[in-house]
């Protein structure tokens, strides 16, 4: 049976256009993989711990020497990755917030990237153990994509390639602020991912 691990991250519910076009792939996802489990990740309804000195502590401390508190912090990290490692697709939902990913959403990948487990550093520089393939659905008020202000795109891109993950495709609907070129952006997006799930 495969897993599909949806990650969403707008703070918008039901409204967020990026949840829209994940919504729509996953219905198409599910259609063409009738036994598939679906997962969901919600890191605006449950968001996780910022990353701290007491995170960090906990981590870099000897298992056989963690506190309790130490070991509920690396529970955490334990159970997202464990989830990430079992899915066989990831989809990734995320607004455009100042110019990058909701503070939510990077928490998360704080969490999944860990040494020797999702990645490993390697003579070569490093190399992500993950080995799965994803698909991106962002939105931004204005069209800033693939200018020197979009910290978005590229940003999912290297995170998640430094983790071995692979997208697949990107699906963009920008200008949601800007009325009718909007709804064209997210109509082109809507009807791109038909053939992508």
């Amino acid at each position: 049976m495969a897993t599909l691990l949806r990650i969403d991250s707008s703070a918008s519910g039901e409204n967020s256009k990026s949840r829209q076009l994940a919504n729509e792939f996953v219905e198409n996802w599910l259609a063409k993989n009738p036994g598939g489990k679906v997962v969901v990740r919600d890191v605006d309804a449950n968001p996780l711990p910022h990353f701290t000195s007491e995170t960090l502590g906990a981590l870099f401390t000897p298992e056989e020497n963690r506190t309790a508190e130490q070991k509920a912090i690396v529970a955490i990290g334990d159970e997202l990755i464990s989830e990430i490692e079992a899915a066989d697709v990831v989809t990734v939902s995320a607004p455009m917030y100042n110019f990058g990913i909701p503070s939510t959403l990077k928490s998360y990948f704080d969490y999944i990237a860990r040494a020797g487990r999702t990645f490993q550093y390697t003579e070569t520089g490093p190399v992500g153990l993950l080995n799965k393939d994803a698909y991106v659905f962002v939105a931004s008020g204005s069209f800033l994509a693939e200018t020197p202000m979009d910290h978005q795109v590229p940003y999912l891109n290297t995170f998640l390639g430094f983790v071995g993950i692979t997208v697949k495709e990107t699906f963009i609907a920008g200008g949601q602020a800007l009325g009718e070129p909007g709804e064209e952006s997210f109509n082109k997006a809507k009807a791109k991912i038909a053939s992508a799930a």
